[in-house]
């Protein structure tokens, strides 16, 4: 696997949420202290997307509704620590809060027309929550934690709605949950919703200063609604929060997050078999990405694309897990790093020239035009020009 892009000039964002239909990512909202004013209002969330197919990659902002616009009512308020998925060719936000309220209203975005509408939902509504995880198997979205901000405690819940009625079910799980958590993750895996690390307490579910940071990996089976905790083996990471989270070839990839205990960002890669219940971890080529959390990482065809999130700047004091006292100390990123999961051969080729600076005048002018698209996604440190 090899790192072939760094770009900057993105949306600066943490805690943002995205989803992937077709060729496009569309990212909406998240936190970003150069707009801190945006997060004591209910301004419209701002929706940027990248066309990965696109010669050059560049994020574009979707234009917001006006206040006059009949769009104005349906589209969420800006917001941070939500979710977001994609079923067909729509996507589905839920949760998340800004500095004042949080928010258990249904938004759904059309990829086609850039239009947002509020499906009316039937049945047990859950709390209004930031730092839960959500996943689609099936017709319905599964969505498992976070934090209830109305009554001030984690949660260890499962709620699905089926996507095609709208109705809202409380399910009832067997065997024993995962821990009270926020800003784990949660990813689908045929009928399974599989979960891993996360933000708890020792006073779980209420709060106190007493984090822990589980990395037990945990799955529920949604045909029987039993929670299981396979016995897994390898590399197993070290318990994390605010990390990311995606699947390729049904394998589980962890990527990046924080563990105030041992008050440490990462920007290591683990691969998680689900058949074997094997941990190890990957080891990458190319400049990876600084060490953060609260970043997102999608899947489009071979390629992991990965953007925003924070990192620390110097030596970060202790985090109590809000979004406060140590901004001071960090950096949020507006960059955008592309993974290559298979790279073929002529890529690989590609880079080894590129890497070594060696002379390709005398190659096919359609590989010299390659080469030239390759160098303009690429992110050199010693700010060399290409």
């Amino acid at each position: 696997m090899h790192w072939i892009a760094h770009i900057e000039s993105g949306p600066r964002r943490v805690n943002h949420a995205a989803a992937a239909v077709g060729e496009r990512i569309f990212t909406f909202g998240g936190y970003s202290s150069m707009e801190a004013n945006a997060y004591r209002s209910k301004l419209p969330i701002d929706v940027h997307v990248l066309n990965t197919e696109k010669i050059y990659l560049d994020w574009q902002e979707i234009e917001k509704p006006k206040r006059s616009s009949p769009q104005y009512s349906v589209t969420p308020f800006q917001r941070y620590g939500h979710t977001a998925v994609a079923y067909g060719r729509k996507i589905y936000i839920w949760g998340g809060r800004n500095d004042h309220i949080a928010c258990n209203t249904l938004f759904c975005f059309d990829t086609d027309t850039f239009l947002w509408s509020s499906p009316a939902t039937t049945g047990i509504v859950p709390y209004s929550r930031d730092g839960h995880s959500a996943c689609i198997i099936g017709t319905c979205m599964y969505i498992f934690g976070g934090y209830e901000e109305e009554f001030e405690r984690f949660s260890q819940e499962v709620y699905a709605l089926d996507l095609e009625t709208m109705h809202w079910t409380y399910v009832v799980t067997k065997g024993e949950s995962p821990p009270y958590t926020d800003f784990h993750t949660g990813t689908a895996i045929g009928n399974r919703m599989y979960v891993f690390g996360g933000r708890s307490d020792r006073a779980a579910p209420n709060t106190s200063e007493h984090d822990f940071y589980p990395n037990e990996i945990m799955y529920l089976d949604t045909d029987t609604c039993m929670w299981v905790s396979p016995v897994v083996n390898g590399d197993v990471p070290l318990g994390r929060r605010s990390h990311s989270a995606f699947l390729y070839n049904n394998e589980l990839y962890i990527f990046g997050g924080y563990n105030a205990l041992v008050n440490q960002h990462f920007n290591d890669l683990y691969k998680f078999n689900p058949f074997t219940c094997t941990w190890s971890i990957v080891q990458t080529v190319g400049i990876c990405p600084k060490e953060r959390r609260r970043q997102v990482c999608i899947v489009v065809a071979n390629k992991m694309y990965l953007f925003g999130g924070t990192s620390p700047i110097r030596d970060p004091v202790y985090d109590d897990g809000g979004d406060s006292p140590d901004d001071h100390e960090l950096m949020d990123h507006d960059d955008l790093h592309v993974l290559d999961l298979d790279p073929t051969l002529k890529t690989l080729c590609m880079l080894c020239v590129i890497n070594n600076k060696m002379n390709h005048s005398c190659l096919p002018k359609d590989l010299i035009q390659d080469l030239n698209l390759l160098k303009a996604n690429l992110w050199i440190f010693d700010q060399m020009t290409l």
